[in-house]
């Protein structure tokens, strides 16, 4: 894994160099920015050891790799909470070796302190950046941690919020730390979004939680809510039988995929009249409860997949989980939150440098028809 994990970022360097010069190695071009001159060493603590390096260098020293500090800013946030529990006493012999593999030495709560200094400086600056431009779409979820706190290990919630712009971008807006998911909690995180200018927000997805539905009514009561209909078909288990061998959860599900609202209610009728003699408990629940989980066909179609659940935060949670893991316990809670927004800094400017998400001409163009209909 460490000579794999070494072969792809030297590649990476490699790549960034030939793309600062404009030309390959001792590839002739009018365009050439500058020419190669040798390399120099450099070592990359990760958490498969410690990697050599061999950094490009260029004739006129312009050249400068951001791989380094964007790839050791979770790095450090990782080791930061491991070496906090060796040193506050609450790991294990285990704890020390990983973190003095991983660095090459032991922690003193100075050099610890110093680590944390350096990280949260950026992480700061980073959660608490102006919105200037509008956000209309909102995706919020919570995900639970294990921190120890006055020695006692609590469950604390990790609020998360991310924004899609007018240019179709995603972005990471907000990563904080609650005791749990209240209103006051929820409410707090928006109004903390809202101070720093957030703005222009039409369409709000998340799951179905009494503390956020209520925090949305208080703080963006002007946005449509979409009830993720994933976490919808999940709860549909606790209204059926433990063992369901036939299609309804199936059939149930493939409401979703339909063309526009009308199609859904029609073949949800249908649904309830086949299944409700023998799932009465089920189809009573769904009949109750569905039309918050179809808000979505309001929006153009080409959005619908994106914007009917959750789920585009499941990789940024996926990758939170596997780093998380590797912690189990945090130390305090500001090692948890650390490390979490350090990893969602990361997925922020992988997600910036990328193609746009969505093309938001499909939403200008399905609200002139909105209102040509209107009128």
């Amino acid at each position: 894994m460490r000579a794999l994990v070494r072969m792809a970022l030297q590649e990476v360097l490699e790549a960034e160099m030939t793309e600062a010069l404009g030309a390959e190695k001792g590839e002739r071009t009018a365009g050439r920015q500058g020419y190669r001159s040798g390399y120099y060493g450099r070592t990359l603590i990760t958490r498969v050891g410690k990697l050599e390096l061999r950094v490009p260098q260029d004739r006129s020293g312009r050249f400068s790799t951001e791989l380094f500090e964007r790839y050791q800013r979770s790095e450090r946030a990782l080791v930061a909470a491991l070496a906090e529990m060796y040193v506050q006493g609450v790991s294990t012999r285990k704890v020390k070796a990983i973190t003095e593999e991983l660095c090459g030495h032991s922690f003193s709560a100075s050099s610890i302190s110093a680590m944390n200094q350096r990280l949260d400086a950026s992480l700061a600056q980073f959660a608490g950046r102006p919105l200037a431009e509008a956000f209309p779409y909102l995706i919020l979820d919570a995900r639970y941690e294990r921190v120890r706190e006055a020695g006692v290990i609590v469950s604390q919630a990790v609020l998360i919020a991310i924004g899609i712009d007018w240019d179709g971008r995603r972005q990471v807006l907000a990563v904080e730390l609650a005791n749990r998911e209240s209103r006051s909690s929820w409410r707090d995180f928006l109004l903390g979004l809202k101070t720093r200018g957030l703005h222009g927000v039409e369409f709000v997805v998340a799951d179905d939680h009494a503390g956020l539905r209520a925090a949305l009514r208080e703080v963006l009561a002007e946005a449509a809510y979409q009830r993720c209909y994933v976490h919808f078909l999940r709860n549909a288990l606790d209204h059926v039988p433990r063992r369901v061998d036939d299609d309804c959860l199936q059939e149930l599900r493939w409401l979703y995929d339909r063309r526009d609202l009308i199609e859904a209610r029609r073949d949800l009728a249908a649904w309830l009249a086949k299944w409700s003699s023998k799932y009465s408990k089920l189809t009573g629940w769904v009949e109750d409860n569905i039309d918050e989980t179809l808000t979505f066909y309001r929006l153009p179609r080409q959005h619908h997949k994106h914007l009917k659940s959750t789920n585009m935060l499941e990789r940024l949670n996926e990758e939170i989980k596997r780093r998380t893991h590797v912690v189990r316990i945090f130390p305090n809670g500001d090692s948890c939150l650390r490390l979490v927004r350090a990893l969602a800094v990361e997925t922020h400017e992988n997600w910036l440098e990328q193609h746009r998400y969505l093309n938001m001409d499909d939403l200008r163009e399905h609200k002139k028809e909105a209102l040509r209909r209107a009128a």
